[in-house]
């Protein structure tokens, strides 16, 4: 063999091994983002790669990046929470500290008052209730229950929910009505929670004053199913749509403020998600994805 025939084999070899060894390399590091984006889709962070090459540190810095976000995003959450949870509090603790204090002062040593003793131990009991009502409705929330999933038809369950709602629609001078892509759609969910959820959501839209409520399915990227609720009732204020999510946060006059909380805890129970979409004149969305 020729010294050059020598000298062409060992480039070419060369060559091969290099190639080889890129394309393991690739494999492993395509792996590797796989499992980064599974693991984020998951919420879990718990992760970190070998700082032993460029293309690790780099994951690993979108790893700090998305850690830092979620902290972020967790502490304002939770400083709304308290903020709320405040507020509801105070206003319920306060008129009966007012109220027990008046009494108390105006009461002489002969045990007479010129106040009305039993209205205002009425009006303590009262708020006490309301209060201890308000702690029930936390531990409600707090408390969903594990999903016991199983195949459901679309068509069927919306046929239930939209039955179930015939009066308040009709009461209200409204109509609700399904509209899917596919008629055939499925998902795989318990059945009574993902009602809840919708029967809140009609329940919602009603009381924003709509006349008409559509609720639309298709079927998105990576098999998943979109469900959107819309309606045509007031949009939520601007100021508000961010809060919506928020336990105990409420724009309505009466309420408890956990439906949406509720629902969002429900999703997130079936690996799903629950989102307003929009919200203006025309019309507001929810929109509920089923991985």
């Amino acid at each position: 063999m020729q010294p050059y025939q020598v000298i062409l084999l060992v480039v070419i070899v060369a060559a091969i091994a290099a190639v080889v060894a890129t394309l393991r390399t690739r494999r492993r590091d395509i792996k590797k983002v796989a499992y980064m984006m599974d693991a984020l889709e998951d919420g879990e962070l718990n992760f970190r790669f070998r700082d032993k090459n460029k293309f690790n540190r780099t994951l690993n810095r979108i790893r700090t990046i998305f850690e830092k976000q979620r902290q972020a995003h967790e502490q304002d959450s939770w400083t709304k929470l308290i903020r709320v949870l405040t507020h509801e509090i105070m206003n319920t603790v306060s008129p009966i500290a007012s109220l027990s204090d008046a009494m108390a002062k105006s009461v002489d040593e002969n045990g007479h008052s010129e106040l009305d003793i039993k209205a205002g131990l009425e009006t303590i009991s009262d708020s006490s209730k309301n209060l201890i009502g308000f702690v029930q409705t936390y531990r409600q929330l707090s408390g969903v229950a594990k999903p016991i999933r199983k195949a459901l038809e679309l068509k069927d369950l919306m046929d239930k929910v939209i039955a179930l709602n015939g009066e308040p629609l009709t009461s209200c001078g409204a109509e609700c009505t399904y509209r899917p892509e596919d008629p055939d759609l499925m998902i795989y969910a318990d059945e009574g929670q993902i009602s809840q959820i919708l029967i809140n959501l009609i329940k919602n839209a009603l009381q924003a004053g709509a006349k008409h409520i559509v609720i639309s399915a298709r079927m998105g990227k990576d098999d998943e199913v979109i469900v959107r609720v819309s309606n045509d009732g007031e949009p939520i204020p601007a100021s508000a749509q961010e809060q919506i999510f928020i336990p105990f946060f409420t724009t309505k006059t009466e309420g408890s403020g956990i439906g949406l909380s509720l629902a969002r805890q429900i999703m997130r129970n079936h690996n799903g998600s629950i989102e307003l979409a929009g919200s203006d004149k025309l019309q507001t969305v929810f929109e509920l994805r089923f991985r």
